[in-house]
């Protein structure tokens, strides 16, 4: 079963100093519109990519709205047996809870 995280429990975990891994699923054209200075790994190649991973660090999949991630997160946790986040909402709800500033469209 997949686990979720609010945008702003992240933030406050981030900002706590905990050894958080963000991975941004979106494809190149919306990470380089807009994000979080996140790692960037595209949905398509997550999985050849997955030792790009820091072992030692949650894991938290964000995409848009976070149902592409959750979509991975459940290969990654199944084929890989590597326990992720999903970041609720997906970086929407980063710009609504967190920074309303961010430009999305």
């Amino acid at each position: 079963m997949m686990k979720f995280i609010t945008a702003i429990e992240l933030k406050k975990r981030m900002d706590a100093g905990e050894n958080i891994c963000v991975i941004d699923i979106r494809e190149p054209y919306e990470y380089q519109f807009c994000n979080i200075g996140s790692l960037h790994i595209p949905m398509a190649d997550l999985a050849s990519q997955i030792d790009k991973l820091p072992e030692k660090s949650t894991k938290v999949l964000m995409c848009k709205s976070g149902k592409r991630a959750e979509a991975l997160g459940n290969l990654i946790t199944v084929e890989f047996g590597i326990d992720v986040l999903i970041l609720e909402g997906g970086i929407t709800a980063w710009k609504e809870e967190v920074d309303n500033f961010l430009e999305l469209d």
